[in-house]
């Protein structure tokens, strides 16, 4: 396989097709996707071929890769730059780290050959579609049952802010911890029938020696997904009248559940539990979140809420809106005209 040949084999339609829905998602400009999009092109024809199998047609969409692939620095400088003025191996290898680091891509390296896997985007395969739609339910946080499939979905959703790995354990016990202090405020929505884990969200009671952070670089607050020792956002006890902010410290759910339905019911268990809440924290008025992906920001739009700082580092937002106005929010008709960015069908 040729890599300069590659547009023979992968139209330039096809590849501007998958750009366009990876741009600004996992922290991608457009030109480290029009890349990242060439290498799992190229990786998958070169799989076909080392397993025997003739190219005839050109490869109509990308599908997942088992196990990593053979690339030097020299196929992918011929592969990113065939059509312009050339770079170099280092600019190509520089260009392979920057993908590692994005967490799209694991790169090995034996002493003498250089291998490429392409790491799963659930966003953009496709499930097959069963006869009847899957039931889910809103439900209590299990620490016991639902924190290491809570910290699976938080990982594969935002470690592209984590580069140096994937601190899944971490972020289970950061999530039993939590459950400690504020059961009441973590919820799961989770199938009705294998009881699995398909989204996960957290109100966050915030103490008032916290309430700054809002008003800062969002980036400063990182830290379910980043390793810093400190939280910086620290817990109101309930029974605080001072208490004045929830922070939406978590928000997820998986791809394929990132459909109107879903969301109704997930936003709407969002109401009840801040509405319970109040009961604890009687001056709540103020609620904020952060968003990364484009997902997120078209769902914050439709729901009413207002970006309030926007961060100059990465693809990070602090977004507002008043509990009293989120509360009386109708959230089938906020979410009637809503159509998530990756459709994707269960």
């Amino acid at each position: 396989m040729n890599p300069t040949s590659l547009n023979q084999w992968f139209s330039l339609d096809q590849q501007r097709n998958y750009v366009s829905k990876l741009t600004g998602r996992h922290g991608l400009t457009r030109r480290r996707a029009e890349y990242f999009v060439k290498l799992w092109a190229y990786l998958l024809l070169k799989q076909q071929q080392e397993m025997g199998k003739r190219l005839v047609q050109p490869l109509t969409e990308l599908s997942p890769i088992s196990g990593a692939i053979p690339c030097t620095h020299r196929e992918a400088a011929e592969l990113f730059y065939a059509h312009k003025d050339r770079g170099s191996d280092r600019a190509a290898g520089m260009m392979i780290d920057q993908l590692v680091s994005l967490g799209l891509i694991k790169k090995k390296f034996d002493g003498s050959t250089i291998c490429i896997q392409i790491r799963p985007l659930p966003e953009l395969t496709q499930p097959p579609q069963p006869s009847q739609p899957i039931q889910v339910k809103t439900d209590a946080f299990n620490p016991r049952t639902d924190a290491v499939p809570a910290a699976n979905l938080i990982v594969r959703n935002y470690s592209w802010l984590n580069p140096e790995g994937s601190p899944t354990h971490r972020i289970a016990r950061l999530l039993r911890g939590w459950a400690q202090q504020y059961l009441s405020g973590m919820r799961v929505l989770r199938r009705c029938d294998n009881e699995n884990v398909v989204g996960f969200y957290m109100l966050y009671p915030t103490a008032t020696q916290s309430e700054e952070k809002f008003f800062l670089p969002p980036s400063k607050s990182l830290y379910v997904t980043v390793n810093i020792e400190t939280d910086p956002m620290a817990l109101a006890t309930p029974g605080d009248r001072d208490c004045t902010v929830a922070f939406v410290r978590s928000w997820t759910v998986d791809a394929p559940f990132l459909q109107k339905g879903y969301l109704t019911q997930f936003v709407q268990d969002v109401q009840q539990t801040l509405t319970q809440m109040q009961q604890e924290f009687p001056n709540l008025c103020d609620l904020y979140a952060m968003v990364f992906h484009p997902e997120h920001d078209e769902l914050r739009i439709a729901l009413g809420f207002q970006k309030t700082v926007e961060d100059t580092q990465l693809p990070l937002s602090w977004i507002y809106q008043p509990v009293d106005r989120f509360l009386a929010l109708d959230v089938p008709q906020a979410l009637a005209s809503f159509q998530p960015s990756v459709p994707q069908e269960l």
